[in-house]
């Protein structure tokens, strides 16, 4: 993990408690360039847009692209606080992102190493770099506690 990883992850944690506050599950996630300047934001906002595809790094992937007016990221990062899902991680691969952080493992959808491993999966054309676990106890308790706040 790097300083700009780290301090991707703050701003990605941040993003996530602004997900939970707005009534969205919190997750947020930080795309950087290859200098490690911030080039995207995201937070999870299906609920407030009733978008099934406004996913934080979906939401990310986007603003970097839009900021470099092209779909082409390789040689970036993507941060996030909890492990990618399917249709993210397809959405990393598509982009070309050569590294994901992330911090809470996702048991029951995650795509980067638990359930699946999408993101290292050899039959495909495109691979990433995955860094798991990085401040997992703060995002994993900010997950609990918003779930918890729902039943």
């Amino acid at each position: 993990m790097t300083g700009s990883d780290a301090t991707a992850m703050r701003r990605a944690l941040e993003l996530a408690a602004e997900a939970g506050a707005g009534g969205d599950v919190p997750v947020g996630a930080v795309v950087l360039d290859a200098r490690g300047a911030v080039v995207g934001e995201g937070r999870n906002l299906r609920e407030q847009t009733h978008d099934p595809t406004a996913h934080a790094e979906v939401l990310a992937l986007r603003a970097a692209a839009e900021a470099h007016g092209r779909w082409n990221l390789e040689g970036h990062t993507l941060v996030v606080t909890l492990e990618p899902c399917i249709m993210c991680a397809g959405a990393i691969l598509q982009a070309r992102i050569g590294r994901v952080v992330f911090g809470a493992w996702d048991e029951k959808a995650g795509a980067a190493g638990s359930m699946y491993d999408v993101l290292r999966d050899r039959r495909l054309p495109h691979r990433a770099e995955v860094v798991a676990g990085i401040r997992a106890a703060e995002a994993t308790a900010q997950l609990h506690a918003f779930f918890e706040s729902r039943r």
